[in-house]
């Protein structure tokens, strides 16, 4: 898979199983390559150590995990998972029974300009309404170019375009940029310049006629305080929310309690998980009842997957409402690419 980091051609991911006699439920522990916080050395040997704490009677909310987010997200929905009893189902929803839909954008991954732009007509027919398109890849004259011949095919009364910029832009030339992708009628810019440079993105956001979402920029922090330190000093629009990225659904909440108080929205994005956090990560996206796309997928960028009960349909995410089939044997004979 393309990206504005480079391009990703495998996917570590650990798999946590947590017993309650005959119950049997399964986490994901994935940290993203270049992004996440605990992509580091050791890992493994944390993970190792976690689960033998675990197995000797440690409750897995008492670890400390702060500088692991992914792998608290792993622990604490398969905790979700044991609660329930039925395989694979965290909460109980209209979603998760199979009911309704949830409202997603469309990923048009990285390539050449040809390929970006049949993927945006094979989406736009497919239903999607809502398009996340990541910029700074390329020059941004070509880009721009680009966005604008999109934007002429499809208005902004008709696809909603959501940009990433993964922090392609420099503090000087930022504005020039939002101001020219302001005439593109877009519905926001992620994280326009690198995280770190608190003081400047503070102005852009105060100043930039497009919205500005914050992503990269929410890594690492943990503890209310510092949260809320962080949105008032730079004030964004929008905070994209990750969950095995930023320490799992509990965390993520928290920042979504802090947004609303400082009249800030939200969306929940997944980050190339497999099956298994997808899963949960859609079905805890639901008991928010969202109004705006969310960032979540299929996982079909995988060449090799866990079972799924998720499927889009009319750019909507749907659950099939029926317990999943993953067991102990998927685990063993299964190795994602």
């Amino acid at each position: 898979m393309g990206t504005s980091r480079g391009v990703l051609t495998t996917r570590d991911v650990f798999i946590v199983a947590l017993r309650d006699r005959d119950r049997l439920s399964f986490g994901e522990c994935a940290p993203l390559q270049r992004l996440s916080f605990d992509d580091r050395p050791g890992y493994e040997s944390k993970l190792a150590e976690v689960c033998r704490q675990i197995s000797d009677g440690v409750p897995w909310n008492e670890l400390i995990l702060a500088e692991w987010p992914s792998i608290r997200f792993g622990l604490e929905t398969a905790a979700l998972g044991l609660k329930t009893g039925t395989p694979g189902c965290l909460f109980d929803t209209p979603f998760t029974r199979g009911e309704s839909g949830l409202p997603i954008n469309g990923l048009v991954v990285m390539g050449t300009f040809a390929s970006m732009k049949s993927q945006v007509s094979s989406k736009v027919a497919a239903g999607f309404d809502c398009l996340k398109i990541k910029i700074g890849a390329f020059d941004f004259e070509t880009e721009y170019r680009f966005l604008n011949q999109l934007r002429e095919e499809f208005p902004a009364d008709k696809v909603r375009l959501r940009l990433d910029a993964n922090g392609a832009f420099t503090c000087e030339d930022a504005f020039e940029k939002l101001d020219l992708l302001s005439r593109l009628s877009v519905h926001s810019v992620e994280q326009p310049i690198r995280k770190g440079n608190t003081e400047r993105m503070a102005a852009i956001c105060a100043e930039s006629p497009v919205p500005i979402a914050l992503d990269e920029e929410l890594i690492g922090f943990s503890g209310r305080e510092l949260k809320v330190e962080l949105l008032q000093t730079i004030n964004p629009h929008f905070v994209v929310l990750k969950p095995s990225l930023l320490g799992g659904l509990a965390a993520c909440e928290e920042w979504i309690d802090i947004a609303g108080e400082l009249g800030m929205g939200y969306w929940i994005t997944s980050m190339l998980e497999s099956n298994i956090g997808l899963n949960a990560i859609s079905q805890w996206t639901s008991t928010l009842e969202p109004v705006i796309h969310q960032g979540l997928g299929t996982g079909q960028l995988f060449v090799g997957n866990f079972p799924s009960r998720l499927s889009v349909r009319s750019g909507e995410l749907y659950h099939s409402g029926e317990p999943d089939l993953l067991s102990q044997k998927d685990l063993t004979t299964l190795r994602l690419q």
